[in-house]
């Protein structure tokens, strides 16, 4: 079922209510953890409003930031061709990323 950008932000600020309320922390800890106000995340929680910017920082603070790389996957290979291309340039990309984190 398709969903609107209103119920997928509604959904997503009730997962973060949910993982905030299993670190036991209140509202105002959470969002002095993640660098934003306390309005701002009180706003994220109840209505899913939240600049892409505040939304890494509460990922951060409620640790689950890894997870964030699945979001926009990569598009799935059309032809052998474009798979071969892929995976030939995937180790190429790790060392890449692996150097600019150092």
């Amino acid at each position: 079922m398709l969903k609107t950008h209103g119920e997928i932000g509604a959904e997503l600020g009730e997962r973060v209510r949910r993982r905030r309320v299993a670190f036991g922390w209140p509202q105002t800890v959470a969002a002095e953890r993640a660098g934003v106000a306390y309005r701002t995340w009180r706003r994220l929680e109840t209505q899913g409003k939240a600049s892409v910017e505040d939304l890494i920082k509460a990922a951060v603070a409620l640790r689950c930031e890894e997870t964030l790389d699945l979001l926009f996957p990569e598009p799935a290979a059309t032809s052998i061709d474009a798979l071969l291309e892929t995976q030939r340039s995937a180790p190429q990309a790790r060392r890449a990323r692996k150097r600019g984190s150092s």
